[in-house]
């Protein structure tokens, strides 16, 4: 089987793996009994120092004033913690399968307070949602997605959260290995030979049509066993990340016929395909996340507490502008019906100026004093046009 999971290369154990939450793996015998090279292409180790170094020498100027060593330090920590992806480019978020496991995962957490509240969703309401993380995501597989959903409803219906990330993540993750399964689908129901069945590459098959729902042929669907027997050779046949035959044949074992989409809506609910991606926690604990509630949490405290500072702050008297209403203050002067009207700019006088004329106050208005907090214009200016008679 070719699933791929970057997940042994680590800075230090105990650290998550790339691609898999299923703990490190520093000592296991598939990893000694690799050669170097073939560990390397593996993990797509080469992968991210290509594109640590495109990024240094992109931000060469930056980096200078703290360091190249520091730098790859918070490069690497950052694809440890499923961080690297964010606001990158669909070419990158797909590049690897550790790649698409914490896009997956940072999908989920950012917005899973959409499940939480129990909003629906349009497809191209969550193809929004995705383009906030990746600017360039295509439409094409927020749509795939959608259909293993909607089946043959309309694609504007709503969906719930945990429906449509389910399906999503299927999608996304084993996009080469379904365009490869809807070639094979389509040649069985045309009466192919399995044994004959022409897979495509990775390239030709993003541009390969799905089966059409409607078909008579795509309600009677295929044998389930010789499905499965296609299937399992493609897996064998192909580096790209696939689920694991095991559970494919787990699936197909259930039924004698089955459709493409009722294949992808029974990958998309299975539980041991979601864990064995380990990119979301099962569909129970979903809408728990308590390192970021706590997180949450304490973003809120902090908010909170500044915005109590700042309304303290500003109820004391004589600061920002209040004034103190405990002394006695010069009594104002009423203008005259020939005097200017005030400008409404000015700004009143502080406790501190109040016993001083009113004429010596009035220039200083003019003159742009300074305020009590010591902020040159805090108070603002008399404007230019303003002119006195």
């Amino acid at each position: 089987m070719a699933t791929e999971r970057a997940g042994t290369w680590l800075p230090e154990a105990g650290k998550l793996e790339l691609g898999s939450c299923c703990g490190p793996r520093m000592l296991s015998p598939e990893r000694l009994a690799l050669t170097d090279y073939e560990y390397l292409a593996q993990r797509h180790v080469l992968t991210y120092m290509e594109d640590a170094v495109c990024q240094l020498l992109e931000n060469k100027e930056d980096i200078s004033q703290y360091g190249i060593a520091r730098f790859f330090t918070e490069y690497f920590n950052s694809v440890c913690q499923g961080t690297h992806i964010l606001f990158r480019e669909f070419s990158f978020i797909q590049a690897t399968p550790h790649n698409r496991a914490s896009f997956l995962r940072a999908f989920w957490r950012c917005f899973r307070t959409v499940g939480k509240n129990g909003d629906l969703l349009t497809m191209k309401e969550y193809h929004c949602l995705l383009q906030l993380l990746c600017p360039d995501f295509p439409l094409e597989l927020t749509q795939k997605a959608a259909r293993i959903v909607l089946m043959d409803d309309a694609m504007d219906c709503l969906m719930s959260f945990s429906d449509f990330l389910f399906a999503f993540q299927i999608q996304f993750y084993y996009s080469e290995f379904l365009e490869s399964v809807a070639a094979i689908y389509q040649d069985l129901l045309s009466g192919k030979n399995p044994n004959t069945v022409i897979v495509p590459t990775s390239s030709s098959g993003q541009h390969r049509q799905r089966p059409a729902l409607g078909e008579a042929s795509m309600l009677e669907g295929v044998e389930a066993s010789l499905f499965y027997q296609c299937l399992e050779n493609l897996c064998d046949r192909h580096k790209y990340s696939c689920p694991p035959p095991a559970l494919v044949k787990e699936v197909l074992s259930n039924v004698q016929r089955l459709t493409f989409y009722g294949f992808l809506v029974a990958l998309s609910k299975h539980h041991g395909i979601n864990q064995a991606l380990g990119a979301l926690p099962d569909k129970g604990d979903l809408m728990h996340d308590p390192a970021m509630d706590e997180e949450l949490e304490r973003l809120v405290v902090r908010s909170r507490l500044h915005r109590t500072s700042r309304q303290h702050r500003a109820q004391e008297p004589g600061t920002f502008g209040f004034h103190r209403r405990d002394k006695l203050e010069a009594p104002e002067r009423v203008p005259s019906a020939s005097a200017p009207t005030p400008s409404p700019y000015r700004m009143t006088l502080t406790a501190s100026r109040a016993g001083h004329r009113a004429d010596e106050t009035h220039q200083a208005g003019e003159e742009g004093t300074e305020g009590p907090a010591g902020h040159n214009g805090w108070y603002g200016r008399t404007p230019d046009t303003q002119e006195e008679k």
